[in-house]
């Protein structure tokens, strides 16, 4: 791949959720939006390596987008030949509310509205999350597969069947209000962190972190905190992201190696991050007991307030691990707070519930298991153990920078003389 060629991965990447989302509130139509999308970014690859990528890339794959939807929707015979009649191109089906009405919404915010509309009860869980995770956040069906382990065909097929199904159900592209909004709430929710963790850990390629999604997750939770602020788990959600997100800095050598939390400079973090972070954590704390969302804040606020690892109360984010638990129970959460536990009361102990998940079906193919049951092993002297298993994560994982990394570790342990 030439640099042009890169240049331009980088840009659609930056670009693609924005001119998606303003499709899909033009065209009205989820799958005409990302067709028309893909359209765009062809004609790019023609035209950019020629002529220069032009100085507002987005606005540029946005208007030739826009062009190729009303030429297909002409095609179609959804809307009159008139040069004048383009405009009712903007108008939903069975609906009179035009573009310029549309662009007026509480919000006015398309990647938000976007997220909305994938969330729609008309799906299922599984379609709207997996299917805005394809369009907000870029995510191949391969990735959006590791982040639910699940197999890479079964998220194609609920993609390609949600489309079918918002299209046919003819639903409104346009944000819900009242008690319908409040009830798509935790599939939004769910699908912003998603999406910031994607950001956070990149399951796949080459970079351990893809920033970008990060700072576009934060950025569609501080509106949603504006748009309903007295929904605590917003404040939760919120919480949580901009603590973690405050360690991007530190997370990562000049080499792009990763350095894992203990070790991190936590001189780099960002303490603005931190701060805004800790008054949502206390938002999400006013109302009475946190939701999952805000016990997950409350365990990255334990880090965020220890000057140095050293000073971490493990104790009380075992607490709290024990906490979510209950209210959002699931093997990953138990596999951290083994690790917790671990920290809390000896290496031991951790390895012991570490060992009574080896047999969860969906922690098989989860690379973080064998690293740390490898870290385990390892503290407790049992180097050809964790050697092993360092090598297994490696060869689990599908970030290449992170498989470096474990394969590192798995060197670096040398067998007792």
């Amino acid at each position: 791949m030439n640099e042009t060629s890169r240049s331009i991965e980088a840009v659609w990447k930056i670009e693609a959720s924005r001119v998606i989302a303003g499709l899909v509130r033009v065209v009205r139509d989820v799958g005409l939006a990302e067709e028309m999308a893909q359209d765009a970014l062809v004609s790019a690859l023609e035209h950019w390596p020629r002529e220069g990528i032009p100085a507002n890339p987005g606005a540029w794959l946005m208007a030739t987008a826009k062009n190729r939807a009303i030429d297909e929707l002409r095609r179609r015979k959804r809307v009159d030949s008139k040069d004048e009649d383009v405009r009712h191109v903007f108008f939903d089906r069975g609906h009179s509310r035009g573009i310029e009405e549309a662009v007026d919404d509480d919000v006015g915010d398309d990647l938000l509205r976007l997220v909305f509309i994938a969330c729609h009860p008309v799906l299922s869980r599984e379609a709207r999350v997996a299917l805005t995770l394809r369009m907000l956040g870029g995510l191949t069906t391969e990735e959006i597969a590791r982040g639910f382990l699940v197999p890479e065909p079964t998220i194609a097929q609920r993609i390609v069947r949600a489309k079918r199904t918002l299209s046919e159900a003819f639903v409104p592209f346009e944000l819900p209000h009242g008690e319908e909004r409040a009830a798509r709430l935790p599939s939004v929710l769910e699908v912003i962190y998603l999406v910031f963790n994607e950001g956070y850990s990149a399951t796949s390629g080459d970079s351990w972190m893809r920033p970008a999604l990060c700072e576009e997750a934060m950025r569609l939770g501080r509106v949603l905190e504006g748009l309903m602020p007295d929904e605590s788990e917003i404040h939760g959600l919120v919480a949580l992201m901009e603590i973690q997100g405050s360690r991007t800095r530190a997370r990562s050598r000049g080499n792009g190696e990763p350095v894992p939390l203990l070790e991190q400079d936590r001189g780099l973090w960002d303490r603005s991050l931190i701060t805004h972070g800790l008054a949502a954590l206390a938002k999400a704390e006013a109302p009475g007991p946190l939701g999952p969302y805000g016990l997950q804040a409350a365990i990255a606020a334990c880090h965020a307030r220890a000057a140095t690892a050293a000073e971490t109360d493990w104790p009380r984010i075992a607490m709290l691990y024990a906490a979510l638990a209950v209210v959002m129970p699931s093997p990953i959460v138990e596999l951290n707070r083994a690790v917790a536990i671990s920290m809390a009361e000896g290496p031991a102990e951790g390895l012991a519930r570490v060992d009574a998940l080896r047999e969860e079906p969906a922690l098989a193919e989860y690379h973080l298991l064998p690293a740390v049951r490898g870290d385990l092993l390892a503290k407790l002297g049992r180097t050809a153990e964790a050697k092993a298993e360092f090598e297994r994560a490696a060869a689990l994982t599908r970030n290449a920078t992170e498989s470096a990394f474990l394969r590192g570790r798995a060197a670096a342990l040398r067998s007792p003389s």
